[in-house]
């Protein structure tokens, strides 16, 4: 598994990024081969952060190439700026069994 992470600092509103990315950035990656899951936490004070998971590395690539269309398309009212960007190899994935 690959994970990709987006940190922005000077989000106007992450509230409404996330519900935009709903329908925009969940409809590209849920036809990206190898996605697995995306996730958006409101950090306060203009901070957003994204996570996406993928199969492999390959996949995040590919998907990333789509997502940043959307995003100078459809995101760029919010004053987004450049993210701070980590990704790799999952090495640990514990989930509840309930």
């Amino acid at each position: 598994m690959y994970m990709v992470i987006r940190k922005y600092t000077k989000v106007r509103s992450v509230a409404d990024a996330a519900r935009r990315a709903r329908s925009g950035i969940g409809h590209i990656q849920g036809e990206s081969q190898g996605f697995k899951s995306y996730y958006v936490l409101d950090g306060v004070e203009g901070v957003g952060v994204a996570v996406m998971i993928f199969e492999d590395r390959e996949s995040a690539n590919e998907a990333n190439k789509k997502l940043l269309e959307f995003v100078q398309a459809s995101l760029h009212d919010l004053h987004l700026g450049d993210p701070e960007i980590v990704a790799g190899e999952m090495l640990v994935n514990i989930q509840s069994d309930q």
